[in-house]
């Protein structure tokens, strides 16, 4: 059977594009006649025609089973299946004459696929009817019973892999331990990994593709996220920063990298975004950091109380000896004998006060050994609530108690120094409030040995904001007003904490209050 075209159709074709087209038609016919078999007579047809039309893409499409399959393809494979049912359909080019285009491969009245092909531009007359005998003698070629079985077999097998394949990425995706999304230019979720089904703002796969990422991430703020892709969709560069997020009272810090995803060409067609948990580690810094100050100051303090003691010492000999000459004169009745030895007692009482001042800083550095013992963290709530109820500054204050007595006695403990801890907080928690309002003093038991005790003091003060929150444990470091507070307590508490194997932690929220968490660990009865 010859599909060369009829005489009508070849006085058609003139000049070279005539000459051509029937130069190709024939060296095809020929190709397919040949018995090196269907895979590669195909694979040469489709790359002489690409040459032929100077195609991007020539492809056949085959119908089987399982839906409209790529069979084989010269050039790049970049047409959807969606984009050759709509050519197979009667899909027009675009103004520029760009896009997919096809024709069905037919034998009788069975449609077995599609012959499709991307160009630059609109196909001549010529080159249309070469492109529809080929079909023909594809068509010819598909429908063959032996060769037709052993194409599905293999597209089937294709299919499978394929298939196979994307199964085995998504668990790659899904076994990440960081959180992975996509979106496209419009903003929808295409996909969405397991791991941000979980934490601070865990949303269901299901609930989440084909939704707007701004639907989604309602925790988040929807401008800044909205300017962050569209500066990747506009610049194609990846974009790396920290963000915090805050969610019932608890926050979390990740690192969050946004990659430009293209499909095809140039253009950024899809943004993955990655955010890695990073809260225990920045914690984990911001301790050693931490102690790191405080072994600088303590070695700076125990530096300066070397040199200061001595003038100090001296200072108070003189003092002494000086009192024991005016003795003799008070005894003779001296009037300005007496005012002498008070003047001396006042200068006797600010070197010991000095030497305290030393001693604290001191202790702020590096605690020094307290006797230890098994200590009730309930009896230390109590202990620090009866000192304070004689202090003036606290008697507006009301405290709501709740004591959990199943917490475990901390082991090798200073009750001197957790009361001290906890009388600090106490007091900064009347500071915050203005010197009146109600303050709660909770015991839970905590999770582990490790972490088994637990005592809160919350306030409904002024809260304590964000950039300043990393900051208040650091020494000399203050909120408060100037001349009312040295920045020491909350170091010193942070100092006694940690000697203690514990730690201190604060949760606040401007305009609301704060809740210092102190964490202990416990012995078992």
């Amino acid at each position: 059977m010859s599909l060369i075209p009829d005489p009508a159709a070849a006085n058609a074709l003139s000049g070279e594009r005539a000459s051509r087209a029937l130069v190709a038609l024939a060296w095809i016919n020929t190709q397919l006649a040949s018995a090196r078999g269907l895979e590669p007579n195909v694979e040469r047809t489709l790359d002489h025609l690409r040459e032929v039309l100077d195609a991007d893409e020539i492809a056949v499409w085959v119908h089987t089973p399982q839906g409209l399959i790529e069979g084989w393809v010269s050039g790049s494979a970049g047409t959807s299946e969606a984009a050759v049912r709509t050519a197979l359909a009667g899909g027009e080019l675009d103004d520029a004459g760009e896009g997919v285009a096809a024709i069905p491969l037919v034998r009788g009245d069975r449609s077995v696929g599609g012959l499709v092909w991307r160009v630059r531009r609109p196909l001549t007359a010529e080159e249309r009817i070469l492109m529809t005998a080929v079909a023909g003698l594809l068509a010819l070629e598909l429908t063959h019973a032996e060769r037709s079985r052993r194409l599905e077999e293999e597209v089937a097998a294709r299919t499978e892999e394929i298939e196979r394949g994307r199964r085995f990425t998504e668990k790659i995706i899904d076994s990440l331990p960081i959180g992975l999304y996509v979106i496209d230019r419009a903003y929808r979720v295409q996909s969405w990994n397991r791991r941000r089904e979980t934490g601070t703002q865990a949303t269901s796969r299901e609930a989440a593709v084909g939704r707007t990422i701004f639907e989604v991430l309602h925790l988040a703020p929807g401008d800044p996220i909205h300017q962050e892709f569209d500066e990747v969709f506009r610049t194609g560069q990846l974009l790396e920063y920290l963000r915090e997020v805050g969610s019932s009272g608890e926050r979390r810090t990740f690192w969050v990298t946004k990659i430009p995803m293209r499909l095809g060409g140039d253009e950024v067609t899809h943004v993955i975004t990655l955010g890695e948990d990073i809260t225990d580690w920045t914690q984990a810094q911001a301790r050693a950091s931490q102690a790191e100050k405080l072994a600088a100051i303590g070695q700076l303090v125990a530096g300066m109380m070397h040199e200061v003691n001595n003038p100090l010492a001296t200072i108070a000999a003189c003092a002494e000896s000086l009192g024991y000459r005016i003795d003799p004169l008070i005894a003779q009745g001296l009037p300005d004998a007496q005012e002498a030895i008070d003047y001396l007692g006042i200068i006797g009482n600010e070197v010991e006060r000095c030497k305290h001042i030393g001693d604290g800083l001191l202790d702020f550095t590096r605690p020094r050994p307290a006797r230890r013992e098994r200590v009730q963290p309930n009896e230390v709530v109590e202990r620090t609530l009866f000192l304070l109820k004689h202090h003036a500054r606290f008697r507006k204050v009301a405290v709501v108690l709740a004591l959990d007595p199943a917490v475990d006695r901390v082991p090798e403990a200073s009750a001197e120094q957790l009361v001290q801890v906890l009388m600090g907080l106490l007091l900064n928690a009347m500071d915050a409030m203005g010197g009146e309002g109600t303050v709660r003093v909770v015991t839970r038991v905590g999770p582990s040995t490790a972490e088994g005790a637990i005592i809160e003091v919350s306030d409904a003060g002024v809260g304590i904001p964000l950039r300043e929150r990393d900051r208040i444990f650091e020494p000399f470091y203050t909120t408060k007003a100037p001349g009312s507070g040295t920045g020491l307590g909350l170091s010193i508490a942070y100092a006694i904490m940690q000697e203690h194997g514990g730690r201190i932690e604060v949760d606040s929220v401007v305009g609301q209050g704060s809740t210092f968490r102190l964490i202990l660990p416990v012995v078992a009865e």
